[in-house]
């Protein structure tokens, strides 16, 4: 069974691989000695290091007191997220699943041991409680796979205990930067070691210049969206909590994109890449709706008074939601794992590298770029329009959740075309958001009413009393109905504000 802890630290190197005194420093009361420790890690990668060049590590490590296999996955800078497991020979599944997106149909193989001698000390307040854990590492490095050679190093660890203020780090940084220790070029041991041993290299990070063109922007927003879905995946993997609407909205920025940029993207190539994301993200929203509609479901529920919940409608409510999400994981975890899920990702990684462009992506972005979203915004006015046109009902409820697909895209091609358009294209973004938000609270309305009637009719079957279902359902159309009376109001107020 897999632990994950939230890592922490900062790594320093020094000439004389000297630690000064850091009692004192800030509400550090005393450095406890906790002696020293022998490590022995072997890191995994693929043979083009897919892993590293995503700042990811994995490894299998005896010696100290956490043995065995630790996955860290990159959060910020200094903060990774470890994932441990108990030592095992090969490679343990748990971990392989959650970098298979980043090592495809690759094979992880040994390429680099690392040996180290750790030195540990405790810095502690004046009550005893861990504030940090310092150590200084001398360590050897030997490359096993892609290369040869070895190095040698010594270098300093602080990191942060569990639950500390990280206000300590800083301190302690002081401390050390005043004594000539200086934060280590390296992220990380195996960055180093790969970097000092002859052999292969991780593949750079696309680093693309500053946006010029039309083009540059939309593929700096598409290649943003790539990497949230790579870096979503282990999240997803692992049921993190809002991974899979992130997800989700991940493919639809990119789905949108495609759409609304038609001038600088040749749609020949991104419209069937459009229905693969497409597909993706149906798959995320099984699940994820099922989440809402429970969510909504057990709030509305909670609003009633005891009196007027008649039968075992919590009962049946918590089995429904259970049942659903349960099949739902199942279902996703199948998805990830799919050679059409992970094709799809081959062909999102091709797309970033030699993007299908026309001749619009050469021109200037304020004039393409508004032109795209000045569109968008068009079809959402004549969308919210036509549906207010209709009578209240299920061509009106089809009508307002038109419109707020349509919403989403036109938020998303603002998003997209801010950093050129700059304030203008920001306004819309929060309009489109609000838009959006509003329309979801009527989707959601119909959404649970479905729901509401469906499992009215279990209950009935089974002889249950329908009383509270019915009362719910009237209590969902008049906040559906409620959405409708505002709606005029605020679009007229979002179309005053139009400036792009």
């Amino acid at each position: 069974m897999a632990d994950t802890k939230r890592e922490i630290e900062r790594k320093y190197e020094s000439d004389d691989s000297g630690l000064p005194d850091l009692t004192g420093v800030a509400v550090v009361a005393d450095v406890i000695d906790k002696g020293t420790a022998e490590l022995d890690a072997t890191y995994y990668d693929t043979s083009d290091l897919r892993l590293a060049s995503a700042s990811i590590t994995l490894r299998r490590r005896t010696g100290g007191a956490d043995a065995g296999w630790h996955l860290k996955l990159p959060v910020a800078p200094g903060i990774r997220d470890e994932i441990q497991v108990p030592l095992s020979d090969a490679v343990p599944d748990e971990l392989t699943g959650l970098v298979r997106a980043r090592i495809r149909e690759g094979q992880l193989v040994p390429v680099v041991r690392l040996r180290s001698t750790r030195d540990l000390r405790d810095l502690v307040d004046a009550d005893g409680r861990q504030l940090a854990e310092v150590s200084v590492d001398t360590v050897r490095a030997d490359r096993l796979f892609g290369g040869e050679g070895t190095a040698q190093w010594t270098e300093i660890e602080v990191e942060l205990a569990d639950g500390g203020n990280p206000a300590i780090l800083d301190k302690v940084e002081k401390r050390l930067r005043k004594a000539g220790v200086r934060p280590s070029k390296s992220t990380s041991k195996l960055a180093r070691a790969l970097a000092e041993t002859k052999g292969g290299q991780p593949r750079p990070k696309d680093e693309p210049a500053e946006p010029v063109t039309a083009g540059d922007h939309v593929l700096a927003y598409v290649r943003a969206q790539r990497d949230a879905i790579l870096d979503l995946d282990p999240a997803v993997r692992q049921d993190a909590e809002e991974s899979v609407h992130d997800m989700r909205v991940a493919t639809r920025r990119l789905r949108s994109t495609f759409k609304s940029f038609r001038t600088v993207l040749d749609r020949k190539v991104t419209d069937p890449i459009g229905d693969e994301l497409k597909w993706l993200a149906g798959e995320l929203g099984v699940g994820r709706d099922h989440e809402v509609l429970a969510e909504r479901l057990g709030t509305v529920l909670g609003e009633l008074p005891p009196a007027l919940v008649h039968g075992p409608v919590s009962e049946r409510l918590g089995t429904w939601s259970e049942a659903g999400h349960g099949g739902s994981r199942r279902r996703l975890l199948g998805v990830l794992d799919s050679a059409r899920y992970l094709t799809l990702l081959d062909t999102l990684d091709a797309l970033v590298a030699e993007p299908p462009v026309l001749k619009g992506a050469a021109k200037k972005p304020e004039k393409v770029l508004a032109e795209a979203v000045r569109k968008d915004f068009a079809k959402v006015s004549a969308l919210v329009g036509e549906a207010m046109e209709q009578p209240s009902g299920a061509d009106r409820d089809l009508g307002l959740h038109e419109a707020r697909k349509r919403a989403k895209r036109t938020r998303y091609s603002a998003e997209t075309a801010t950093p050129a358009l700059g304030v203008p294209a920001k306004a819309l973004t929060r309009s489109m958001k609000s838009l959006q938000s509003l329309l979801g609270d009527h989707q959601d309305s119909v959404m649970v009413r479905t729901t509401l009637g469906e499992l009215s009719a279990v209950a009935h079957a089974a002889g249950e009393d329908t009383f509270t279902y019915g009362l719910l359902y009237g209590r969902e159309e008049r906040r559906a109905a409620r959405v409708e009376e505002t709606l005029p109001e605020e679009w007229k107020t979002i179309k005053a504000s139009m400036e792009v």
